[in-house]
């Protein structure tokens, strides 16, 4: 299926992000975590490969295949700038359209300073270009409300993701932040820039204190005094600050879907509890 019919007529999707388990002896949690996450009814659920700059995730392929074929999702399979090289891209797409994988979200990824990248696709537009040049697949790309962390600025940010859509991206899903201003003013700027496919919304649900650091540690995203204030009052009780993470997530969205966004990218980060108190919380609200 193309992204964006899904997107007709101002419809405003819901889907998850889950990751393969580091472990592939855990291979069976996260069917587990999908058979839950199949009966909220997403649009479709993508599947992370080499996140946070480990090797790439073998298992992509395998988990976005079941998603599709044993629970009837329509999956999106990641692939990486840092874990291609132009001779192992041929057989990972054929592999991808062997399980009926039709849809790619094209990504630079994460750099592990312990794994040399490859270099043949030095930016993720490089990618997508080469898998539209190929043909096959729908190509999904990422986009960064306070700019990509090297990036020189939010502007010089913008045209390289316009370099993404004129590359053949026919859908954006947002890095993730906690300040929806921070979201509409960077959609302002796309719209100055002429970038008109659809993007989707990040929203990661803060449920424990080691995500919060690490996330100010890796993805740069600012944290705002109202977020700050809840995660600082409940960071010592682990029940009180998942249902704190879950309420100011809700309530992001919320906002979002009253503004007319596009749609919701959720990181479930494998959490079908979060994933389901979420959008049991604003299922009713999307433009369906």
């Amino acid at each position: 299926m193309n992204m964006q019919e899904l997107f007709r007529d101002g419809r405003q999707v819901l889907s998850f992000e889950v990751f393969p388990p580091k472990r592939t002896s855990s291979i069976e949690t996260i069917y587990n975590t999908l058979e839950q996450l199949k009966d909220l009814e997403p649009d479709f659920i993508s599947v992370t490969y080499g996140a946070g700059g480990n090797p790439a995730d073998s298992s992509t392929c395998q988990i976005a295949s079941v998603i599709k074929n044993r629970y009837h999702v329509l999956p999106v399979a990641h692939l990486t700038c840092v874990s291609t090289t132009k001779d192992n891209l041929e057989t990972i797409l054929k592999q991808f359209e062997d399980a009926g994988i039709e849809n790619i979200l094209a990504l630079r990824g994460d750099i592990n300073p312990d794994i040399p990248p490859a270099k043949d696709f030095i930016y993720a537009s490089d990618l997508i270009a080469h898998i539209r040049n190929r043909g096959g697949f729908d190509i999904s790309g990422a986009c960064y409300p306070e700019g990509h962390t090297e990036a020189m600025s939010i502007v010089t940010d913008v045209l390289n993701l316009k370099k993404k859509v004129e590359a053949g991206a026919t859908h954006l899903m947002s890095q993730l932040f906690f300040d929806n201003q921070v979201f509409y003013d960077f959609m302002d700027k796309v719209k100055i820039a002429g970038i008109d496919v659809p993007i989707e919304a990040g929203i990661m649900p803060v449920t424990n204190k080691r995500q919060i650091e690490r996330m100010v540690s890796t993805c740069g995203a600012s944290l705002p005094r109202k977020f700050t204030r809840v995660m600082q009052r409940y960071e010592n009780n682990p029940e009180a600050l998942r249902d704190a993470g879950i309420a100011y997530a809700t309530d992001q969205i919320v906002d979002l879907l009253a503004n007319g966004v596009n749609g919701i990218h959720l990181y479930t980060m494998n959490n079908a509890y979060v994933a389901r108190k979420i959008t049991e919380s604003v299922k009713n609200l999307l433009h369906r």
